[in-house]
Order: structure tokens, then sequence, then C-alpha cells
């Protein structure tokens, strides 16, 4: 194993020594050793993490964002790194295409000296937003994913949680189908088998649309929009069908988003959605307060807004009949890595207190699981079957 003193390790990926001890200090890149004279010493395997941290910098994520991405070697590969850059290179490269294409319509109109509409021209411009908008999709498909293998990886019931939604749908042939925040499509595609009807994916995010579809690529009777939920571009009694998973708590106006989706519905339609009770995965939460009792790991409860507790009670307003169903797993977790990497992907301000000592954190963890076989985490998540 090759072994280089803070210079050479520097001079070797190009870059400063001044910012290789400033990853060191916000604890993005720690030396492998500290030899008896006080050398730092990095290795090549610290050389690959510092390409992800120097490859995602300039992609735009966050230092702490970084951090999260790169604390453990398992969290995201080198092959994950590399896909998720190539995704969120060629969205961008698809961006200024289109920009591109409306410069030239620009300038086709200021040669036939017709008007140029400036309020389409300043939003298509707006090049440093896009890439925000791009950067905040993936970061947030990054984490979902991260939390969701988590899930594939040790929950306990043998039939998974897309399995388990899509045995509780009414669909027909002939059934209109509308889901809001499809995300990834991932839903549609451990389902492909039963997959009948004529089927709407939406989201408000342009990329999460993106990436269904291709996802989806090989199902022929999908349809992709990007909407906002609170104004679904359809008339009234359109569906059949409307799905939305993990979807209703993130709205800013639940009773507009909920009015909606009533009156898209045709009479005796059906509205499934899911979402979380106050109890689930309490075990993480319980673990990182008592780390530090600082950390919150979401800035609000999901559940308080719209969760298995007062669903009913919200959702009854709008639908002559309302069931709720429960999934009965639970998690038994044997490797803590797997644990460190779902923490830090959630919504809090985790990475502000572990990245200050993360091995500290690790020794944290690796001592709970030392005095069990293994770390069970409770699940407490379902759904409502709601009846126009």
């Amino acid at each position: 194993m090759n072994y280089y003193k803070t210079g050479e390790f520097a001079k070797k990926a190009s870059i400063s020594i001044r910012t290789v001890r400033y990853y060191d200090q916000k604890g993005l890149l720690k030396p492998s050793v500290i030899d008896t004279n006080g050398y730092r010493l990095y290795t090549d395997k610290d050389f690959e993490k510092l390409q992800k941290i120097l490859s995602l910098k300039y992609l735009g994520f966050s230092l702490d964002d970084i951090f999260a991405m790169t604390a453990n070697d398992s969290y995201l590969s080198l092959k994950q790194s590399l896909d998720l850059q190539m995704k969120l290179i060629q969205q961008k490269i698809e961006t200024l295409q289109s920009m591109q294409s409306f410069l030239q319509e620009a300038q086709d109109t200021l040669i036939h000296n017709e008007k140029i509409e400036w309020s389409e021209f300043m939003k298509n411009i707006q090049m440093d937003e896009m890439e925000k908008e791009l950067v905040e999709q993936y970061r947030n498909a990054t984490n979902i994913d991260i939390r969701m293998r988590l899930h594939d990886k040790y929950s306990m019931n043998p039939v998974s949680w897309f399995r388990w939604l899509f045995s509780f749908y009414k669909i027909e042939e002939n059934s209109q189908i509308l889901e809001i925040g499809c995300g990834n499509g991932q839903l549609w595609k451990d389902n492909q088998e039963c997959i009948k009807g004529h089927i709407v994916l939406s989201d408000v995010s342009q990329g999460m649309v993106h990436d269904a579809r291709e996802n989806l690529s090989q199902v022929s009777c999908m349809q992709y929009q990007c909407f906002d939920c609170l104004h679904i571009p359809y008339p009234d009694e359109s569906f059949d069908v409307v799905i939305a998973n993990h979807v209703l708590f993130y709205l800013k106006d639940l009773s507009k988003a909920l009015s909606e989706i009533q009156r898209v519905l045709k009479p005796n339609g059906y509205l499934y959605c899911s979402t979380y009770g106050s109890c689930h995965m309490k075990e993480i939460t319980d673990l990182v307060k008592e780390y530090n009792p600082k950390i919150v790991l979401s800035n609000r409860q999901l559940y308080d807004v719209f969760g298995l507790d007062n669903g009913f009670n919200i959702l009854e307003k709008y639908f002559s009949k309302v069931e709720k169903k429960c999934y009965d797993d639970h998690l038994e977790v044997d490797n803590m890595d797997d644990i460190a990497n779902y923490i830090l992907s959630c919504h809090g301000n985790q990475s502000e207190y572990i990245s200050k000592d993360y091995q500290a954190f690790k020794n944290f963890l690796d001592r709970k699981l030392s005095s069990h076989t293994i770390f069970y985490i409770t699940k407490d998540a379902g759904m409502f079957i709601c009846q126009k």
C-alpha cells in the first residue's frame, strides 16, 4: 500500500495543501494513518474518495451533502458516484440544449423584427436556478434510495412494500389512473406484470418524471406529466384511481390537494394514499438523541401533518368511505454502517454534529450493536383506501 504525506497527496490530486487540510478539518477526508512522527498519511483509497469529493463539489453539492454521500465507502460506491454524476451531467446537457434552442428562437425573432417575450426569456436563462433544482433533485433521489435500501435489505415481511400496496388497488383493464408524486416509478416497476389500464405518472419535479420515464422505458401504457397536485390539469371526474404514496404530508396546502383529488375522481373512484405512524423508525430517533440530544433528523414530524393516527379524520371530510390498512413489518439490522448511512440521509441537522467526529459516532453505533445480535427497528407504515 502506498502512503503519501499531505504535500505529496495534494500534489498527486492537483489541489492545494490548504484544501486537503480543510477537508480534514471538516471531517470530509481524514488521513488513513498518523505515524509516530505526527505525519498525516494518505493512501490510494483516500485518493479515490477525494475524487468523489471533488467531483460532487464540482456538480454543486454542499460540503454537508458530500460528507453524507462519502462518509462510508458502502454508502455511495465509486460506481454509484459515477452513475449519479453521469445522470446529473446528462440533465445539465439537456437543460443547456433547451436553453440553446430558446436563444436561437430569440435570435430569429429579432431578425424578423418581432417582439420577444421577455418573461419567458428570463425564465430560460436562469441557469443557476436550474442547476440548483437539478442538484436538489438528485440529493433527494439519492437520499430516498439510501433509505429504501435499508428497508429492502432488512425488512422481515416477505411481501415487499410496493407489492403489498399494489395488492389493494382496484384496477380494471379500462381504468384511468393518476399517480401524484410518482418519484422514479418504482411502484410500477415492481408490479410490471400486474399493470393494466391507462396510467398517468406525475411529479412536481421534472427530473423525477425523467427518471420514472427511464425506469419504465419497457412499459408502454404510461403517460408522464410534470405538475403541482394543488392544480391538477384534468377535467372533473377524469380518473377511476388516484395514488399518492408518501406524498400528502409534504404538500403546502393539503386541503386544496385533497379537494383537487376529489374533483378529478369519478363517482365511486378510489384514492390510495400511504403514510407513516408516530412510531415509525423510532429506535433510530432514540439512537441519535442518545448520541447527541441536539440532533434532529427532520425539521417537522411528517406524521403530524398527515399520518396513520390523524389521516382518517382528515380524509373523511372529502370521501364517503375511508379504510386504514397497516403494513406488518420491522427491521432486523446487523450492520451499523447501514444505520449510519440512513441517519446521514435524513433531512435534519445530523451532519452538523456527526461530521465533527465521525469515528466517535461510528464507535458509538458499534457499541450499541455489540450488546445485541441484531438492532431491532419498528416500522409503522400503512395506507388509507378512500372512496368518493
